[in-house]
């Protein structure tokens, strides 16, 4: 895939607020991170970033954003709190004099909107990243109407509606007639490309690390840990149960592999476990928890594990492509990832786990020319510096 990367508009000190939950490691604040390095190591043409975090406390991400001259406002959010709320956000978007307002709460940024009165600036941008709260199934009645409700605030007081993928638009309805006033498109996450210099170093440091023999071969799964152990639980968006029992049925068939999952840990863990020990594999599956490496852990590894329920594009797979690693995803994951076709093999999420294994250990048996691979993900609009570029035009309202 190529991109023609258009000039960049001259943006040097204009304002942004970013309206979102927290700056933890999700997969919005992580591009956002990524986006604050890069302006800070290329120089002077970069709008001012500062977040209202609506959780109200601070997390991860933040002393970092704070060291980019980011300002950092805690502002809770939620039904018994939409007095304080209402006017705490009036008082920021007055002094800050934005020119834009990014807003990565979905549906819920109408409601942002519609509280902020009049004094929101001219560029408003609701921004979409994960499948809709109500599509899934057990959601309440009463989140279902406050998300409908959303939408039609968002209608109203929207001037650019973005998401991770022409996909997920969809998913929200927002390529329905009564949004189509307002400027949609796509707009990728984007990350570092660079890759790493010394690969078979890495690869033999992560077998050293976790006591693996140096002919182990490595899957991993990338992600937060799902809350229920269960296979259909309404809330489980990752397949953390369905990836370890994909991961036992290979891990049977090839003595050699291993599986690391990189992610929050959740108190499913502790059963899925007891499956693995039961199953006489305790040591070659493991759980992580939360990993700052995750580059290097690609690296490492010999294929990417990705049996998602719901993406709203799936960064984690572009990220392995980039790493020339082959990718096995499910097919509710959008195709949109793909730049390197050659590394992404889809499969059902109704096949079986052992479907699966078979189809993981086939697709690992791959030898891909990871230099080629890289330079293929660095030219696309994935790239940091692409990525970068389609944000500053949407700020300057095209």
């Amino acid at each position: 895939m190529h991109v023609e990367t258009p000039a960049t508009p001259a943006l040097a000190g204009v304002r942004v607020l970013h309206v979102l939950d927290n700056l933890g490691l999700g997969g919005a604040e992580t591009w956002l991170m990524e986006l604050l390095r890069f302006w800070h190591r290329n120089g002077s043409n970069c709008p001012q970033f500062d977040f209202l975090a609506t959780g109200g406390v601070p997390t991860y991400y933040d002393e970092e954003a704070k060291r980019y001259g980011a300002a950092i406002y805690y502002l809770r959010y939620g039904r018994s709190h939409l007095f304080s709320f209402a006017r705490g956000f009036r008082e920021i978007l007055r002094r800050g004099r934005y020119a834009a307002i990014h807003d990565h709460a979905d549906c819920h940024s109408g409601w942002h909107f519609m509280l902020a009165g009049n004094a929101l600036p001219p560029v408003r941008i609701t921004h979409v990243h994960t499948v809709q709260v109500s599509s899934r199934d057990g959601v309440t009645l009463p989140r279902r109407l406050t998300a409908r409700l959303g939408n039609r605030l968002v209608a109203r007081y929207a001037t650019h509606i973005a998401g991770t993928s022409e996909k997920i638009l969809g998913e929200y309805a927002y390529d329905t007639p009564c949004f189509r006033h307002i400027a949609r498109s796509a707009l990728y996450c984007g990350f570092d490309t660079t890759p790493i210099a010394d690969a078979a170093g890495v690869r033999q440091s992560v077998r050293c690390e976790f006591d693996w023999a140096t002919d182990a071969r490595i899957v991993v799964v990338a992600g937060r840990i799902d809350p229920s152990p269960e296979f259909n639980h309404a809330w489980n968006q990752k397949n953390s149960a369905f990836a370890v029992a994909i991961g036992i049925a290979a891990a049977r068939l090839d003595p050699t592999l291993r599986v690391i999952f990189a992610g929050a840990i959740s108190p499913a863990v502790a059963v899925l476990e007891k499956r693995i020990a039961e199953a006489g594999l305790a040591g070659r599956i493991r759980f992580l928890g939360i990993r700052t490496d995750l580059k290097r852990l690609m690296y490492a590894s010999d294929a990417l594990l990705f049996p998602s329920r719901g993406e709203g594009l799936g960064m984690v797979a572009v990220e392995a492509q980039a790493a020339g690693l082959p990718v096995l995803a499910s097919d509710a994951v959008p195709r949109e990832c793909v730049v390197v076709p050659e590394l992404v093999r889809f499969e059902p999420l109704a096949r079986s786990a052992d479907d699966w294994a078979a189809a993981l250990l086939q697709h690992a048996a791959r030898s891909p020319d990871s230099a080629t691979a890289n330079r293929r993900v660095a030219a696309s609009p994935f790239a940091i510096e692409n990525s970068a570029a389609a944000l500053l035009h949407l700020y300057c309202g095209e």
